[in-house]
């Protein structure tokens, strides 16, 4: 378990090369493929893992460690998942001490994970933050690999002062280990099995005893190092099951170390009702809880040769009536065995056949299905936090939980049980958080974290478990060339039908609280040009914009970046070195950020520049290297805004043209990174030797935008100084099905010019599809006339050829000519871009995230999910990404995180 890669496949070798021989023989070989990891939650543990400071959880998912943390809101946020060699049985805490001293400064502070798996070793790992996964510290070998009964790797425990570790196998046998106090390397010092090797009796006061059957629980009768004066030796309680019969046995074994001998100091054979687990109840030296059939029994081990029974509290109770339908009847080990041991086969087969008309499902109104005797705990957990009068809560095999409360007045140590703080399904673990929230874990269906408030458990959020997965079908069910798996999940009553599907699993660093309502849209923006890292984050909300400092710790700088904060932010960007945009609805903001703000902004602030529209209001807008671009909607129309310096650090925002629209613009987008364009050589095509792309030669990009228009249609505009606004390429929407009925709603939601060898364009539109446009042939280049930029009422229509529409299997388009804008400075000649491929990726609006500055980066789509687009000189590929769906998204790089995305979803920022 945890070894490298190397080690492991060494060990293995000569098997695997006899099983591929044995195979090619044969004519056959099977090549089996992970497509989706466990999700069953088997154990969970909780400790000091990344930090001294730290409070974290670890799921232990059969194949699989995943460190997690509950958030304020009671949300589980995955830090890491990573898998393991082998099949994880059990995990355990081993707590900081000073007492045991490590070289490897990286696990100063800091709680070690041990681990039992059925690769025979016992390992003990730390979690680096500098590579991000846990890391093997030391391993033992208990036994042979596999899962044999009797073989060593089946349970852990650990006594509270870290000293001493016990390992068992499901019979007949466990290992006691001690942690080494030296400096070295070595974690374990001392090894001793139970029964020693090659024997199966173990001394105790009356001679020998045999130490067969099967190993229920066990727990360290722990004592108080700094009041024992005489050396420490361990004293391990545990309940045996022996074959054959329905009893429980209390065993109290001591380890003499200084001699390396074991010997039973107490044995308890009594007739009782079955024990299940035995507790060390934490910061009170000697006590334990026992849980039994029936009942809690408080015990005092301190004297280990005589236990003294303490308290008891009766578990009989009935569940409540919302779910004593779901609560199926079992056969009690006691109720088919009879007094002298031996299996009663006819008394089992009665009773089983007795039962069918009980365990009827549709028998919704039969009282008797409710179990009938005793109750007993399922899984159990302490509160940590409390050290003065312990509190331990508990699930009972009804669902219904409980808790418990030690204390001691003038008549001696009691327990007090609660009434019933929640009602559900019996859990298999639980964990209970310092924060006071509860991790339950469910065997087969989700989980949940439960939060303890005014003596109730509160549901607060769901662990996913998909398992077990009873039956499948795999479709491509919206028509997004991926196929989706659709699987029947869980039993009764916690099933479910869930959708599994393929995607780019994502490394999850950080979650907030859903704290953040209404936001319209999220930017990240650099001080310079040049710069690798960005410097801030930009969140908009309905009525309001926040700037936060990109670095380990995101800090509000709106007032010291210069931005407008009670207004919703349309966009922004960066125009030139240190100097950034806010464009909201009433006006265009230019800022110099200070020194507070950035350690490369202004020593003294300024006021920004302003610029506003006359008696309108802005829609929308981008911003560019040196530009900016606004429109307006009632009257429609394009602005094209420059900037000059007026002094040091006071910049005026004015403007440079003025176009008017013939239709509303949709979205705008303005490649953010100056580009050194070589001439186009139009390809040629074989058939009439015409050019199947056709550019101007001094054409350039680095002026170029893109806007979608409500016609709906793209079109590539240019601007430059000498020739002012122009139109480069329209490219027009219109979409039918196979039956020639119009698609809705194909107006742009956001539109990307791509530049891979040679440039096309990308557009989500608002019913989830998302189209890709190459430049036409030149037979289809048009030439148009327009009217000069004076006269902004001018109703003069462009002229129209139309082009020759583009079928597919499902959808025709037929795109038309003419370009959105009315108003023009010259004649314009542009060409018609034509639809090449088209593609569902929801039926939400599709938005487009690129993740850097440059034309051939990789985009992130929104939609009903999110989605990687790979761009290519032929194809995109798409790829599902791993994380929830997001209705915002934006690229986040910083020295400690190079390659961030923000996603927002459910409220809450994901990095």
């Amino acid at each position: 378990m945890a070894v490298s890669e190397e080690e492991s496949s060494s060990s293995s070798a000569s098997a695997s090369t006899c099983r591929s021989r044995s195979a090619a023989m044969n004519g056959g070989c099977y090549l089996a493929k992970t497509v989706l990891r466990g999700s069953v939650v088997l154990q969970v543990v909780y400790g000091h893992i990344r930090f001294s400071s730290s409070k974290d959880a670890v799921f232990g998912k059969e194949t699989s460690l995943e460190l997690v943390v509950i958030d304020d809101s009671g949300i589980v946020q995955s830090i890491c998942e990573q898998p393991v060699f082998g099949t994880i049985k059990d995990l355990a805490i081993l707590p900081w001490s000073d007492q045991f001293r490590s070289r490897n400064s990286q696990v100063h502070g800091k709680d070690i994970l041990v681990v039992l798996s059925d690769s025979g070793k016992l390992s003990f790992l730390a979690f680096c933050n500098e590579m991000h996964r846990f890391f093997s510290l030391s391993h033992v070998q208990l036994s042979c690999h596999g899962n044999s009964m009797n073989q060593i790797g089946r349970m852990l425990a650990i006594d509270s002062n870290g000293c001493f570790i016990a390992a068992s196998a499901y019979k007949d046998r466990l290992a006691l280990l001690s942690v080494s106090t030296s400096g070295g390397n070595d974690i374990i010092e001392k090894k001793i099995c139970c029964p020693p090797d090659n024997q199966q009796n173990i001394r105790n006061a009356n001679g020998v005893t045999d130490f067969c059957g099967t190993i229920w629980s066990m727990c360290f009768i722990s004592k108080d190092l700094h009041q024992s004066s005489k050396e420490h030796n361990p004293v391990l309680a545990v309940l045996l099951n022996r074959e054959r019969s329905y009893r429980s046995e209390l065993m109290l074994v001591e380890w003499e170390v200084k001699e390396d001998l074991l010997h039973v100091i107490y044995q308890n054979a009594e007739p009782a009702p079955f024990a299940h687990h035995i507790v060390e109840v934490p910061y009170s030296y000697g006590l334990v809880v026992l849980f039994r059939d029936g009942d809690v029994i408080l015990m005092d081990c301190r004297d280990a040769c005589n236990p003294d029974l303490l308290y008891r509290i009766s578990l009989n109770f009935s569940p409540s009536v919302e779910e004593q339908n779901f609560v199926e009847p079992t056969i009690r080990i006691s109720d088919i065995i009879d007094e002298e041991g031996m299996y009663n086969v006819a008394a089992s087969a009665l009773l089983e056949l007795s039962d069918i008309n009980k365990s009827d499902p549709m028998n919704i109104d039969d009282e008797s299905i409710i179990k009938s005797g005793s109750n007993y705990v399922s899984s159990w957990s302490w509160d940590s936090a409390n050290k003065n009068n312990p509190r331990i809560i508990f699930c009972a095999d009804t669902g219904q939980v409980f808790m418990i409360e030690i204390f001691s007045d003038c008549d001696g140590i009691k327990m007090n049980l609660s009434d019933c703080l929640y009602q559900g399904i019996p859990t298999k673990v639980l964990l209970w958080m310092e924060t006071d929230f509860i991790a339950a874990i469910v065997e087969m269906g989700d989980g949940m974290v439960l939060k303890l408030e005014d003596g109730r458990l509160v549901y607060t959020s769901p662990i996913q478990n998909i398992a077990p997965i009873l039956d499948m079908s795999v479709v491509d069910y919206h028509n997004e060339k991926q196929d989706q798996m659709f699987a029947c999940c869980g039993m009764a009553p916690e099933g479910s039908l869930r959708i599994i599907r393929s995607g780019i699993s994502v490394e999850k660093l950080l979650k907030t609280a859903p704290i953040y309502q209404g936001i319209t849209g999220t930017w990240t923006v650099k001080m310079k040009v040049t710069d690798i890292y960005h410097s801030f984050l930009v969140l908009s909300f309905v009525e309001e914009t926040r700037v936060l400092s990109v670095g380990v710790s995101f800090s509000d700088v709106t007032d010291a970046v210069g931005f407008q904060p009670d207004v919703c932010t349309l966009a922004c960007g960066l125009i030139a070195d240190g100097l950034v945009v806010q464009i909201h609805e009433h006006a265009v903001r230019l800022c110099v950020p200070i020194a507070s703000a950035n350690p490369e902004g202004v020593t003294e602030a300024s006021s920004p520049g302003t610029w506003s529209p006359n008696d309108t209001t802005i829609s929308m807008g981008a911003v560019g290297h040196n530009v900016i671009v606004v429109a307006t909607s009632n009257p429609c129309f394009l602005y094209v805004l420059g900037f000059k310096s007026l002094s040091a650090s006071k910049y005026e925002v004015y403007q440079l043209q003025q176009v008017r629209l013939q239709d509303e613009l949709s979205c705008i987008s303005i490649p953010q990174k100056q580009i050194e364009v070589k001439p186009f050589v139009s390809q040629m095509s074989n058939a009439n030797n015409a050019p199947i792309v056709s550019l101007q030669a001094e054409f350039d990009f680095s002026n170029t935008f893109i806007i979608g228009t409500h016609k709906p249609s793209v079109e590539v505009l240019s601007f430059s100084f000498d020739k002012g606004l122009q139109v480069v390429a329209v490219g027009s929407i219109l979409l039918t099905n196979t039956l020639g009925t119009t698609v809705t709603d194909c107006i742009p939601q956001d539109v990307r010019l791509i530049l891979v060898d040679r440039p096309y364009v990308l557009s989500g539109l608002r019913n989830g599809m998302l189209l890709r446009f190459e430049w036409a042939s030149t037979s289809n280049v048009s030439a148009v006339q327009s009217s000069c930029v004076q006269n902004f009422t001018c109703s003069q229509l462009p002229s129209t050829n139309t082009a020759p529409h583009t079928t597919s299997v499902n959808y025709r388009a037929m795109p038309t000519s003419a370009s959105t804008l009315l108003d023009k400075t010259r004649d314009t000649i542009f060409v018609h871009l034509q639809l090449i491929a088209y593609r569902r990726i929801g039926i939400n609006p599709a938005s487009l995230v690129p993740l850097s500055d440059s034309l051939d980066t990789d985009v992130i789509a929104l939609s009903d999910r999110p989605w990687l687009l790979q761009t290519a000189r032929h194809s995109i590929s798409f790829t599902s990404i791993s994380v929830q769906p997001s209705t915002h998204a934006t690229p986040v790089c910083s020295s400690e995180c190079p390659k961030g995305v923000l996603f927002v979803a459910d409220n809450s920022l994901n990095l």
